[in-house]
């Protein structure tokens, strides 16, 4: 057996450095050539590092979050042939034809919690199968009626199995339960959870969004009675098999009509070259929750879409996060994001901008409302909206005006295709 060492190769597009977020092999562990060894992320993505040989794995460098450079030794192999004249000079494989692309890792394990139970006062036996009358005083029977206790569930400790009032404080003090029941105990356990991977990735790019982006929110409720009315109108009309349409698509198609009239806020904001770019492409980012945490997958050129365009390359876009077989081209370019809140419900929120873009909007459950009508009280379809802006690009007025034209063509869905 020979010693070899394999480094942590160039992963391309100028990656200088990766973190470790996941090993698929320990030390001891037999691995055959292209076996998965461990996941690097990177700033673009994650790949999985194949084993370059057949053999025993000796060393492990790096724990999980340590940064690793590249041409550093990641693993160390007991394997057939001649060793490497250096241990850190080991002959690279096929990095191009080999690298996994993946998304994410899975977290680390929870460590267990502690609980520590408190001590109990002592209780009164209970009597499982009393058997005639319960022997008691008057002031226990009266106070065990305000109470709610049924006596004949207590054996007594008296003289001739007479319940007394320690007997019924003892019961009161289990909460009225007999004492083999569960009781409360106070937690005082800790778990650490180290932030590594795709969650350290969300944690840096919302804190350098929320940190450098001035954000202002505006919110709205909007009337999609005539909507939903279209949409299934819409939706009778396909097959079992064919995809229906939900609110979103609607949603991105109106967006895309808005931004022709408010420029500025399908934009983003060149923090180093001080420069606003405004996009003519509607590339509409989809914030979607996943398994492995949260994507923003690209429906890219809404505005040369149909509704039923956007429905079907949202779902796939969203579908490809979801099952991990999101390219980097499905993951990037986007110009405005919207964040669906339905399932959750809530009436509000202040969803952080997808930094570098200067706009989100935060799509709420729809729900149905009474709602003045022509002085008529009717039952109407609902739903709130919530906006986030940067101030430094966006002003209130500018944000309002495109929340108020959404609206407009969302509550007279006609607007949307005219």
């Amino acid at each position: 057996m020979a010693r070899k060492a394999f480094k942590l190769p160039d992963i391309g597009e100028g990656v200088v450095e990766g973190e470790v977020v996941t090993w698929h092999v320990e030390v001891g562990a037999s691995v055959s050539e292209d076996d998965s060894i461990v996941d690097i992320m990177t700033d673009k993505s994650t790949v999985t590092i194949p084993s370059p040989y057949s053999g025993v794995i000796v060393a492990l460098h790096g724990e999980i979050g340590d940064m690793v450079a590249v041409g550093a030794v990641l693993v160390e192999f007991d394997s057939e042939g001649e060793a490497d004249d250096s241990p850190l000079a080991p002959e690279e494989p096929d990095v191009e034809e080999a690298l996994d692309v993946v998304e994410t890792s899975d977290p680390p394990a929870r460590a267990p919690e502690a609980a520590s139970a408190i001590t109990s006062p002592p209780v009164a036996k209970v009597s499982t199968a009393p058997s005639g009358p319960v022997l008691a005083s008057p002031a226990v029977r009266r106070r065990a009626r305000e109470s709610g206790v049924d006596l004949s569930a207590l054996k007594g400790t008296g003289p001739g199995g007479r319940v007394q009032q320690s007997d019924l404080d003892a019961y009161l003090a289990t909460g009225g339960s007999s004492p083999s029941a569960p009781k409360q105990v106070s937690r005082n356990g800790t778990t650490e959870i180290k932030v590594v991977g795709l969650r350290r990735k969300i944690a840096e790019q919302m804190v350098r969004s929320k940190s450098s982006i001035p954000h202002f929110s505006y919110f709205e409720e909007i009337d999609i009675t005539e909507l939903e009315s279209l949409r299934q109108l819409l939706n009778s009309s396909r097959g079992e098999e064919q995809p229906k349409l939900t609110y979103l698509p609607f949603i991105m198609m109106a967006l895309s009509k808005a931004f022709v009239r408010h420029e500025k806020c399908n934009a983003i904001y060149d923090e180093e070259g001080e420069v606003v770019i405004q996009h003519e492409a509607v590339n509409l980012g989809i914030a979607t929750q996943t398994d492995k945490g949260l994507f923003v997958p690209v429906v890219k050129h809404v505005e040369s879409m149909d509704v039923w365009q956007a429905a079907s390359e949202m779902q796939r876009v969203t579908g490809s996060a979801r099952d991990g077989s999101a390219t980097m081209e499905d993951l990037t370019g986007s110009t405005f994001t919207i964040t669906s809140l339905g399932r959750e419900g809530g009436l509000g929120a202040t969803p952080i901008i997808n930094h570098p873009e200067v706009g989100i909007l935060g799509i709420h459950k729809a729900r149905d409302m009474p709602v003045a009508r022509g002085g008529a009280v009717e039952i109407r379809r609902i739903m709130n909206v919530s906006s986030s802006w940067d101030h430094r690009v966006v002003d209130g007025a500018d944000g309002a005006a495109l929340i108020q034209d959404l609206k407009r063509m969302i509550e007279h869905p006609a607007l949307i295709f005219m």
